[in-house]
């Protein structure tokens, strides 16, 4: 695993586990540069199995990316991580004070976290690549994301101001814009048909929290 930082007091900063074109990893990162944290980027690449190392293990026994260190805190996956933030960095709050608008975060969280990125993640994809052919993934994938959008559409039409929710980012942006963004860059989705996601994920190119965040700009990044 390659590492980012030196000793001393870089180890006193948070430490986060990640791949550039891990999605969840990209949730984590707009959150912590939203409230301003700084933090220690250790890269795991996926692609040469760098989450089965018996030292990553025993930090996140599935062997998924992000983790975050904090001191003696030890926390895996990236919904987890994201509330752990939001708890004990409470600057720039991530969820809103309505608890409406909270629960309408969460289900759109939800949607990302539970329904649509799993499906197309490493081990899925390769299963899918196997058992059922190579030109099968793109077509898997791009009919389980837009069964996702179509609820998310549907859900946020109604709430949706410049962002997701309102006109402030809160815990949907994060997880809307990962996904959205590997829609479009790596699996060919027309979001055309999805005006109200692609006019916040629009908004999204504009914030230097979700700017710094993007895969490319990672320093595990290859082309």
């Amino acid at each position: 695993m390659a590492e980012s930082g030196s000793s001393g007091e870089e180890s006193k900063k948070l430490q986060l586990y990640s791949y550039w074109r891990s999605s969840c990893a990209f949730r984590v990162r707009i959150a912590l540069n939203l409230k301003g944290l700084e933090y220690e980027y250790k890269a795991v690449n996926l692609l040469k199995g760098e989450q089965t190392n018996p030292e990553y293990l025993k930090l996140n026994p599935l062997g998924y990316v992000p983790t975050l260190v904090d001191g003696d805190a030890v926390i895996a996956d990236s919904f987890a991580i994201i509330m752990y933030l939001e708890e004990k960095y409470p600057q720039r709050a991530l969820l809103p004070q309505d608890l409406q608008r909270r629960a309408i975060n969460y289900q759109a969280a939800n949607i990302v976290a539970a329904n649509i990125q799993p499906l197309q993640n490493l081990a899925v994809l390769r299963y899918i690549q196997e058992k059922v052919g190579p030109n099968e993934t793109t077509p898997w994938v791009q009919n389980h994301m837009r069964k996702g959008f179509e609820a998310l559409e549907k859900l946020l039409k109604d709430y949706a101001g410049k962002y997701a929710t309102g006109n402030e980012v809160y815990m949907a942006d994060l997880f809307l814009a990962p996904q959205i963004h590997a829609a479009i860059n790596r699996f060919e989705v027309d979001m055309n048909q999805f005006p109200t996601l692609l006019r916040v994920f629009e908004a999204y190119q504009k914030l230097p929290a979700f700017q710094d965040a993007m895969p490319e700009k990672q320093p595990d990044a290859t082309a």
